[in-house]
């Protein structure tokens, strides 16, 4: 890709100065601008400083600029050596840059570049003519009709390398070219021209376009004999080829998938069983059964009685004595039954059949 240096010193020019009216034009540029911001202008001013002196930028150039915006200089340089709009040695009265990013290398970019080499040598090698100089780009913005190449400020487009060959004799000689794409593609349309939306009703202006004809001549189609005539067949084929309502997934049954009205009616049928009508109208006969009897209320009563008098019965313990406590789950090996010791334990102690736990006593009934 570019080598971005700046050119010899013996190529370099002494001294560099706007010119009177590039000069006004610059200080325009600058104004556009609020206080403080000056150094937003560098592109715009660095781009004149180079179309004035030839088409590339010498290092008088790039330091005149910095002075004029107040900027260091190494500031612009650094401006100047990442674009590579910006020319730093000498290039050729036509300056080709090639785009050689990949969709222009995807439509044929290498072989443009393999001609380019062929003709006029390495890159930013001048032609011997003074004529031409090339160089390879990153991207240009017009990948849609790559491969393509800016000639110092136009862009040619859909190039191949025998297009290029002509392009780059007739810049030579003086004659008119064609600026874009050199196959006769207009904007970014397919190659080959546009095969969609052809139809010049939908780029007149009118509120009623084809389609909305097209709708009106189906509406108007539907109301003929034609129309009816499709509806008639649609009912018949639905009638003897119904769609399953539920599909048997490839079991063999012995009966249509549906029996609906439609199949009965095709049949010579009535659409409506005698039956069903009868069932229907039939409001004697239930098929509902009767829920199981309930409780009397007496014993739904007591029932619930019981249940919340064992649930809130409260203990016949003093209100100064702690709860026992409770009974364990199973029976350990080390503790005697409560019913075979009820005799021994004493008035005194409450009985438990848990074992008790080390450091602690059970409290002892007040006198």
């Amino acid at each position: 890709m570019a080598n971005r240096r700046l050119a010899s010193a013996a190529e370099q020019p002494a001294t560099f100065t706007f010119s009177s009216e590039n000069a006004d034009w610059a200080k325009g540029q600058i104004e556009k601008y609020p206080e403080g911001r000056q150094a937003s202008a560098v592109i715009p001013l660095l781009w004149k400083a180079q179309e004035q002196n030839g088409g590339w930028l010498p290092q008088k150039a790039i330091e005149a600029v910095a002075d004029e915006l107040g900027m260091p200089h190494i500031r612009v340089l650094e401006v100047a050596t990442f674009y590579t709009m910006f020319a730093l040695e000498p290039v050729g009265r036509f300056w080709i840059q090639l785009c050689g990013t990949v969709p222009c290398d995807s439509c044929g970019a290498r072989e443009l570049k393999d001609y380019l080499h062929h003709r006029l040598g390495a890159p930013g090698h001048v032609s011997a003519d003074g004529n031409f100089s090339w160089l390879e780009v990153e991207c240009l913005g017009a990948c849609c009709n790559a491969p393509m190449a800016q000639i110092n400020q136009d862009y040619y487009e859909d190039l191949t390398p025998d297009l290029l060959g002509k392009l780059m004799d007739d810049l030579a000689a003086g004659r008119p070219v064609k600026v874009g794409s050199q196959v006769g593609r207009t904007s970014s349309e397919p190659l080959g021209g546009a095969d969609t939306l052809t139809d010049a009703n939908l780029f007149d202006g009118s509120r009623v376009g084809t389609w909305r004809k097209r709708f009106e001549q189906k509406e108007a189609e539907g109301g003929s004999e034609q129309g009816k005539a499709e509806a008639a067949s649609s009912e018949q084929r639905a009638a003897g080829d119904p769609k399953p309502a539920r599909p048997d997934a490839g079991r063999a049954v012995g009966t249509p998938a549906t029996d609906g009205p439609a199949q009965r009616a095709a049949a010579g049928e009535s659409p409506v069983r005698a039956s069903d009508k009868m069932d229907a109208a039939d409001g004697t006969n239930s098929t509902a059964q009767p829920a199981s009897p309930t409780a009397p209320a007496p014993e739904m009563i007591a029932k619930s009685e019981a249940a919340g008098a064992e649930a809130g019965t409260q203990s016949s313990l003093p209100r100064n004595e702690p709860p026992p406590q409770p009974a364990a789950t199973g029976a350990s090996a080390d503790v005697k039954d409560p019913q075979s010791a009820g005799t021994e334990a004493s008035s005194t102690k409450v009985s438990t059949t848990r074992p008790e736990t080390p450091g602690f006593s059970a409290p002892k009934k007040g006198n």
